[in-house]
């Protein structure tokens, strides 16, 4: 029986759903036990499964992932929740330095099937290291799969193969869709693949690529836009998966659009927009029409409470990106 849910809530159903199916899975983070998380996304999970399998860690994320490695080792499936993105700075020696180096460092012998849930992006007019938006670094390292849901559906599916992978998966929950809006999503056990990205509408002039929160910023400037220019359609790609990253998709895509736009709330430098960008360089430098182009968050520490709009791309942003990138004349 498929039911209707927000991104929230299909964050506890995909726990729910592999609690029941594995036994070796146990769920643990700040107040992620008794409180259900400070987003209530592990809400119920402690009362159904027990104090064993869902539990409450101290207020120490190097000890989260350290802790998350040993009990992978040992045939568990941790799923960790980090409270926001920003405090995971703590534990990027242990995801970076030894999680995602375990398999090639044993010679296969001991993978590390964990899975790493962090809220992320702006906003919800946090406080500082609250609305971060750090996917490259953790992309940037090898051993670590990285993916950024922006709907019920994907959200389900890809915690659902994360955890099913038998390599450690950073999940990036966007905080300003999880109560966004609902969508039907299948009862039961289902994936997303990670490394496929999703076409969410076909189009000829403008290839835009992106993930996340922006997804929905992005298809209100495409709505705006092909409302005033009816002669004019745009491909929008939702990434889905950050690392590995459906390169041939957006590739297919701007060979037959020749132009690319990518957008997200990141910093611009050394970013994601960085690799697709270069990527599609080298591959499809002679089907290009236009320079490639992106519309991002700017190159400073991101501003907290009203100051993250500023420094948030946005619909109104994002439109002016479209339309320069249409307009541009060789």
């Amino acid at each position: 029986m498929p039911k209707i849910l927000n991104n929230v809530k299909a964050v506890s159903e995909a726990l729910d759903v592999a609690m029941d199916k594995w036994k070796e899975v146990v769920v643990y983070g700040e107040d992620a036990g008794f409180e259900g998380g400070v987003f209530r996304a592990t809400e119920g999970l402690q009362a159904k499964y027990g104090e064993e399998r869902c539990f409450d860690a101290p207020i120490s994320e190097a000890l989260f992932a350290g802790l998350a490695i040993g009990m992978s080792l040992n045939g568990l499936k941790p799923v960790v929740e980090l409270q926001f993105e920003g405090l995971g700075w703590a534990s990027l020696q242990n995801i970076l330095g030894h999680m995602g180096r375990m398999r090639n460092r044993t010679r296969g012998k001991y993978p590390t099937p964990v899975v790493i849930r962090m809220p992320m992006g702006g906003g919800i007019r946090a406080l500082e290291l609250h609305s971060e938006a750090m996917e490259a670094i953790y992309a940037h390292t090898p051993g670590i799969k990285v993916v950024c849901p922006s709907t019920p559906y994907d959200t389900k599916g890809l915690i659902l193969a994360a955890i099913d992978s038998p390599d450690p998966v950073i999940v990036f929950e966007p905080t300003k869709l999880y109560r966004a809006f609902k969508q039907e999503i299948p009862d039961g056990f289902y994936t997303v693949p990670i490394g496929e990205a999703f076409k969410i509408q076909e189009g000829n002039d403008l290839t835009v690529v992106t993930y996340g929160a922006q997804t929905v910023d992005c298809q209100k400037a495409i709505e705006s836009f092909e409302e005033k220019n009816p002669d004019k359609t745009i491909e929008l790609i939702d990434l889905r998966s950050l690392k590995p990253w459906d390169k041939k998709m957006i590739c297919d895509s701007v060979k037959k659009t020749g132009r690319l736009l990518v957008v997200h709330e990141a910093i611009k430098s050394f970013s994601i927009s960085s690799e697709i960008i270069a990527s599609v360089n080298e591959e499809c430098f002679e089907y290009l029409k236009a320079p490639l182009s992106r519309c991002t968050g700017y190159d400073i520490v991101i501003p907290f409470d009203s100051g993250e709009g500023y420094h948030q791309p946005n619909p109104i942003r994002i439109q002016a990106k479209i339309e320069d990138v249409l307009n541009y004349k060789f």
